[in-house]
């Protein structure tokens, strides 16, 4: 009896490890914030894709190679949604920028072999965070690897965002100046601009009414 040989269209690629985004809410939020901040700062490119805990395979026919950032951004690539990224679906482009964000359950093993991984299939700036020990380590690929810099002041050289850690908190900047925000961060600020322009409409309103009283059309003036 003959064994038929699988073919590269019947390997199968999970898009799913089976393990949480996060081990807890503050870890969750990290990588929430840095993805969402992410991908405003690029809405308006549709070359450039950004994701969270989205399996990555390097290598076609090899499913078991394969990690999950907790963000990962590509330049060179359309936005939308996939399943997973697959590379050689992808023109072969590698995810450029990596971030993980730490948990207690994080292993320095674990990391280690993460850090081998982006190392050796194409990443150029990858940032692992730990919210819980304000600790911040910043690689960036040159000639011998991926290789610590200092990360006082580091500003991303894809991104263009800059790293400053404070005595309570890491805080992130963009391009032109404002800070990362939490979706709700950004929601009271949506709130705030739209009571200060529901106030002028209404000023703007009572004074019209007030012309018209004295007799004057406002659509006139």
């Amino acid at each position: 009896m003959v064994q038929e040989l699988s073919t590269s269209s019947d390997i199968v690629y999970p898009d799913s490890d089976g393990q949480p985004m996060a081990d807890n809410t503050k870890q969750f939020r990290w990588i929430v914030t840095i993805k969402e901040n992410i991908e405003r700062l690029y809405a308006a490119r549709d070359d450039v894709f950004v994701a969270g805990d989205l399996l990555w395979y390097p290598v076609e026919g090899d499913p078991k190679t394969r990690l999950a950032p907790d963000v990962l951004v590509v330049f060179g690539r359309p936005k939308g949604d996939r399943g997973s990224y697959r590379q050689w679906v992808e023109n072969d482009v590698a995810p450029q920028v990596i971030f993980e964000i730490l948990s207690p359950g994080n292993t320095l093993i674990e990391m280690l072999r993460k850090q081998r991984f982006y190392e050796r299939y194409g990443v150029d700036e990858y940032y692992i965070y730990d919210p819980d020990k304000l600790e911040l380590t910043g690689l960036v690929r040159t000639d011998e690897g991926l290789d610590v810099v200092d990360m006082d002041g580091w500003v991303s050289p894809r991104l263009q965002i800059r790293f400053q850690l404070s005595d309570t908190d890491l805080l992130i900047f963009r391009p032109d100046g404002q800070r990362f925000l939490s979706y709700v961060e950004l929601g009271l600020q949506v709130d705030e601009l739209s009571a200060e322009l529901e106030l002028e409409r209404s000023q703007k309103q009572k004074f019209a009414d007030k012309l018209r009283e004295l007799g004057i059309d406002p659509d006139k003036l």
